[in-house]
């Protein structure tokens, strides 16, 4: 963490300075907005948070709830989601408090006496050590408060406006061209009418979405008419693995998934509540929490389950539903406009709980949406940006909804219908990289080039999130991970990776330095010219070197950019080798120097030769000035015809 360069910090660091419309927020809700977020699921505050970043677009999130969540649904963090959130800076706090899982405990009926459970196997949780973060459960509502926290002490010092319902939407023409209708839930206002102009709406508000009936998006898909009860309980069980995430399949043929709760005591069950009728007209709902406890200790015989409190039950049906587009723009007008009313979440995509997606997914659609607002609300892209946002997050979704049905289809099957007894455990482990959120893979488009020098970092993929790796920064000789330091400030990375020759020496890595820090075709001279060099670009080198055989002196200067009003130096972009654990060789680098493109959400955007400096000026013209977009019909069907004007009008 860094701070102090614009003077001592006495305080909590993690207090930003408020900036821009941070300074004498209003508290009363505006009636004009840049964007207007509805609902404070984890979508929507993912999203508030990184707008929260940007000091001058006025964000202001509504909910219909009085007040925040107390008790939330979701409650599985896949490990994708814990590196967001190291990027937003509370990932080593909430792995503090959460469960994490390390294993998955398999248990079926014992083959000498169906009507007891064995366990008959155990599976490692992330045996390929897909990621450095851990699968942990904590609940929503505490994910919630994480995001904020961290709005609040933003430059724009946000918080959510509660007590608003959102009840309508047109969407017109003009600066503030969608007209917004909110209702007061609570307070003197109650009932009353408010209307809210905005530029962008973003609607978060889940699976009975309002902003998604208003845009005349529907979700469509199949019902799988099974039910499952679902309850966080405490209770004195002799079942050995009640603090061990489990799937059990019993000999009454009834299954439970068990998944351990934060906090030492507390577990969710699902419990299988068998098929429903078509016509059962939602009377399974009807189920009574006794009845699932019931059920429960059917399945898990010959354990006992004596349940002394539930914290939250319900009762559903399995169901697959995705929208067609996640923006206002019709199939006929795509390419003709770009889209002002956004859907994230379950308002676009509903799936079942089992899998623990619905919350990871939906925190990257905000993620996704948010920082591409962010840059053409202050003017660093042009519009043709949102188009990307449909494009990229239905594909995603889609994927989602394929793989859930095949894992729920395998949670409600009975023993005696698997073909192989261990098909179960077989697809869990085999599939670990999905549910942990790793396979997102963005095609290519203005965000995503072609993986033409691909093979220059294998371990990098374009198209896909940017794995961490350990390195040592050479200014303090601290080891630390890469990823670790790309914060959720909406700037691009560009970390190069330099070639063997140490720097100062005329070698490539000090040729790139010289081009990206003056040529006027370089993303950086996009940089406003008040503003600090990195503020758009965070530029970051990797030597190939011990730190001790490094010269910081030498490093050529655009990795060590002055900052803040006093123009200090910052020495937190130049890294060395960790001799433990090589980068280079961890991710197949390329030992002739590579740069690797990273975009705001930590997807890697493109892969290029160190002497590929035109290719680099012309991946980036398009993103930073409408003037040298790409035209729209170029944006979502693949890479673009790039220009090579970035330049000095940038």
């Amino acid at each position: 963490m860094q701070f102090h360069h614009h003077g001592y910090v006495s305080g909590d660091p993690r207090v930003q300075p408020a900036a821009g419309v941070g300074i004498n927020r209003p508290a009363e809700l505006p009636d004009e907005v840049d964007v207007l977020i509805v609902g404070t699921g984890p979508a929507g505050m993912l999203a508030a948070a990184q707008l929260s970043q940007f000091p001058n677009v006025t964000t202001r999130i509504v909910e219909r709830r009085p007040g925040r969540l107390a008790i939330g649904q979701a409650d599985g963090i896949q490990a994708r989601s814990v590196e967001t959130f190291q990027a937003f800076g509370f990932a080593e706090r909430i792995i503090a408090e959460a469960y994490a899982i390390t294993e998955m405990a398999f248990w079926k009926p014992d083959v000498n006496d169906p009507s007891r459970i064995v366990r008959t196997a155990r599976a490692q949780d992330d045996p390929a050590g897909i990621s450095e973060f851990p699968h942990l459960i904590v609940n929503q509502a505490r994910v919630l408060d994480y995001f904020a926290e961290f709005m609040a002490n933003s430059p724009t010092r946000m918080a959510p406006d509660y007590g608003y319902e959102f009840r309508g939407l047109e969407v017109g023409e003009g600066e503030y061209p969608v007209t917004v209708t909110l209702g007061h839930t609570s307070g003197p206002k109650e009932g009353r009418e408010r209307i809210i102009k905005a530029k962008y709406v973003v609607g978060a508000d889940g699976a009975r979405s309002k902003v998604r009936e208003s845009i005349g998006c529907t979700l469509a898909g199949d019902q799988a008419n099974h039910a499952w009860g679902v309850m966080d309980a405490l209770a004195v069980t002799d079942f050995p693995d009640i603090r061990t995430k489990c799937a059990i399949q019993s000999g009454s043929g009834g299954s439970i998934l068990l998944i351990p709760r934060e906090g030492g005591h507390l577990f969710r069950m699902y419990v299988d509540l068998g098929e429903v009728d078509p016509n059962d007209k939602g009377a399974v709902r009807n189920t009574t929490i006794e009845e699932i406890i019931q059920k429960a200790n059917e399945i898990l015989h010959p354990y006992t389950l004596d349940v002394r409190n539930v914290a939250w039950h319900s009762v559903y049906e399995v169901g697959h539903r995705l929208t067609d587009r996640f923006d206002d723009v019709l199939p006929e007008d795509r390419g003709t406009r770009t889209p002002r009313v956004f859907i994230t979440g379950d308002a676009c995509h509903t799936h079942s709980a089992k899998a623990g997606q619905g919350m990871n997914v939906s925190m990257q659609d905000g993620f996704n949406i948010a920082w591409k607002l962010g840059h053409v609300l202050e003017g660093r892209s042009p519009e043709s940006l949102l188009a990307t946002y449909s494009a990229e997050r239905q594909v995603v979704a889609k994927n989602l909804i394929d793989f859930d049905k095949e894992w729920s289809t395998l949670m409600a099957k009975k023993p005696e219908e698997f073909e192989n007894p261990s098909d179960l455990e077989d697809f869990y482990v085999r599939t670990a990289e999905f549910p942990a959120g790793f396979m997102t893979e963005y095609a290519p488009s203005m965000l995503v080039a072609t993986a033409e020098h691909q093979d220059l970092a294998a371990g990098f993929p374009v198209g896909k999130r940017f794995k961490s790796a350990p390195v040592v920064r050479v200014g303090d000789t601290n080891p630390l991970h890469l990823g670790h330091h790309a914060t959720a400030d909406g700037r691009w990375r560009i970390y190069v990776f330099a070639d063997p020759a140490l720097p100062g020496t005329g070698s490539a890595t000090d040729k790139f330095a010289e081009w990206i820090a003056n040529s006027p075709a370089s993303p950086l001279a996009a940089t406003p010219s008040d503003a600090d060099l990195d503020a758009w670009f965070d530029v970051k080198v990797i030597y190939q070197h011990p730190h001790a055989a490094l010269d910081i002196n030498a490093v050529p200067a655009v990795f060590k950019p002055q900052v803040g009003p006093f123009k200090l130096t910052d020495y937190e972009k130049v890294y060395a080798t960790d001799p433990a654990a090589d980068i280079f060789h961890l991710r197949s680098l390329d030992r002739g120097g590579v740069v690797v493109v990273v975009r705001p959400d930590q997807y890697v955007a493109n892969v290029l030769p160190l002497t590929a400096t035109a290719e680099l000026g012309e991946f980036f013209a398009p993103l930073l000035t409408a003037l040298h977009a790409a035209p729209l019909t170029e944006v979502v069907g693949g890479p673009t015809a790039h220009s090579s004007l970035v330049s000095s009008e940038a």
